[in-house]
């Protein structure tokens, strides 16, 4: 994952409008370190409350247990945005031979997560389906009223595992070929599965279950920072947000003209095997 600066990074390389060279190289190599930052922030505020209320509602009957697999991905993902953040850190501080050492375990991590990520989807489904046909009469109702709801996020589900697979594969590819789209498209990759954390903050504002809506929105504005900064910097966008924007677009219209419909329940249903 290597974070580097260097003239493959700018679309357009005039004078710097900012003041100050020293202001506009610190800025350069910290405003990752900031992004990375807050995603890992994002994930806390909304995984750790949301997780407890889980664990309060399992052992109250109201919920089928966690699975393995869910705890094995959620460490595997942890890693991953520990690692991202040492990797902006190395950069930041001059240490890129440590860097790029260590960048080998993402190839590692990047596969493995992909593939939990797929595991874990259909083991919740059949968590919930599995419970909603073997509990009482007045838990089976409640749980029955969830699945409709479990059919819409996997939609969403299925767009995070297919986007984030392409996003880190252009991120890993370009790793030594242009380090400038590297090291945004490995930020900008992490937002194709920032929507679990952002819909689980309770105190946003949230379309769910209507439509992911204020989640994408909330998406695109956790890496504001770093496109702004991009915009200024470089007078002009860099095409790695082109990219982003090249297939989180069509892939997301898709999701919202089948969100909730009659066609989508009966296809996620068959998807599932159930």
């Amino acid at each position: 994952m290597a974070i580097t600066a260097d003239a493959s990074d700018r679309i357009a390389p005039a004078k710097d409008r900012l003041s100050g060279a020293k202001r506009t190289n610190t800025i350069d190599r910290w405003i990752y370190v900031f992004t990375a930052a807050s995603f890992i922030a994002i994930v806390l505020a909304g995984f750790v409350p949301n997780s407890f209320a889980k664990v309060a509602a399992i052992n109250a009957g109201q919920r089928p247990p966690f699975p393995l697999i869910l705890h094995v991905h959620a460490v595997l993902m942890g890693s991953f945005l520990l690692l991202l953040l040492g990797q902006t850190i190395l950069v930041a501080t001059g240490r890129r031979a440590w860097h790029m050492q260590l960048g080998v375990a993402a190839m590692v991590l990047v596969p493995v997560i992909v593939i939990t990520g797929f595991i874990l989807v259909p083991t919740i489904y059949h968590s919930f389906w599995n419970a909603a046909q073997a509990a009482p009469p007045p838990a089976r109702q409640q749980l029955r009223g969830v699945l409709p709801i479990l059919d819409n996020i996997l939609l969403v589900q299925i767009r995070a595992g297919i986007l984030f697979s392409i996003y880190m594969w252009i991120a890993l590819w370009s790793r030594t070929r242009d380090p400038g789209l590297h090291k945004r498209m490995i930020l900008l990759a992490v937002t194709a599965v920032l929507g679990a954390a952002i819909d689980r903050i309770d105190w946003l504002p949230s379309t769910m279950p209507g439509s992911p809506l204020a989640m994408d929105l909330f998406t695109l504005l956790a890496f504001c920072p770093m496109l702004i900064w991009d915009l200024v910097r470089n007078r002009g966008i860099h095409r790695a947000y082109l990219i982003w924007a090249g297939f989180y677009l069509p892939v997301s219209a898709v999701v919202y003209a089948i969100w909730d419909t009659p066609l989508w329940h009966a296809t996620a249903r068959n998807i599932m095997g159930v």
